[in-house]
């Protein structure tokens, strides 16, 4: 179960919030705040990375974006599948958001997401991943650098069904800037277009969407954490 010390220092990110609910959009996330704390959950069970972190460059805010977009220029591929326990799904990545689609690939490249598990399920709205509470995750990201992704939403690439758009920080975060770590795939059949200008659309799922409604239909606890782990392993395919 979790570990409350663990909680603490967990990156929490979330997405805005389904449209039509109970509860305006204020009071569901103060209700989740404080059922954070409270509700604990499986967490997986390995620990620290084998995985040599010393050659991955830390990265600031300052040198990011032509960080990002000089490795986008040597990294052109655009296709990625995601292996889990119940099948795989393959992700598109489009050319346009040019920082987003750079900095997920970089992230596929160095393994980071196969230390992560989609940690948050909220049914007929979005599956989301990228986060743990294993040791392996914090250890990435305090490797791989500090920073946000600034936004680059677009028309062009709304919240359609099985589109793959950037998680974001919810407090004092005007610019609606990303998460580099976290990505949601929106399950809601007739799209989620309230998160349009608020979060980064990146890519869509061309195949395997099935899998990721098997995901969409785990049972979570209060939090939306599945009640058993849903680890991935991403690979970069073309």
């Amino acid at each position: 179960m979790r570990n409350p010390l663990l909680s603490l220092c967990l990156l929490v990110v979330f997405i805005s919030c389904k449209e039509n609910k109970d509860n305006s959009t204020e009071e569901r996330e103060v209700k989740k705040d404080t059922l954070v704390e409270k509700i604990e959950v499986k967490i997986p069970s390995n620990g620290r990375t084998d995985r040599d972190l010393s050659d991955i460059k830390f990265v600031e805010q300052e040198e990011l974006i032509p960080f990002l977009k000089a490795y986008g220029e040597n990294n052109p591929e655009s296709i990625v599948d995601v292996e889990t326990e119940f099948g795989s799904f393959r992700i598109e990545l489009f050319p346009g958001p040019v920082l987003h689609r750079a900095n997920f690939l970089r992230l596929a490249k160095l393994d980071y997401f196969n230390t992560t598990v989609f940690h948050r399920v909220d049914s007929d709205f979005v599956i989301q991943g990228g986060n743990s509470d294993r040791m392996a995750t914090h250890e990435f990201r305090r490797a791989v650098g500090d920073y946000l992704i600034p936004n680059e939403s677009t028309p062009k690439y709304p919240h359609d069904y099985a589109m793959v758009s950037a998680a974001k920080y919810a407090e004092q975060n005007v610019s609606n800037a990303s998460s580099p770590f976290e990505f949601f795939v929106v399950t809601k059949p007739d799209g989620a277009y309230h998160l349009d200008g608020k979060h980064t659309v990146f890519g869509r799922v061309i195949d395997g969407m099935d899998v990721v409604e098997i995901i969409d239909d785990l049972e979570t606890d209060d939090s939306e954490w599945p009640l058993k782990n849903v680890g991935m392993d991403m690979k970069v395919i073309r």
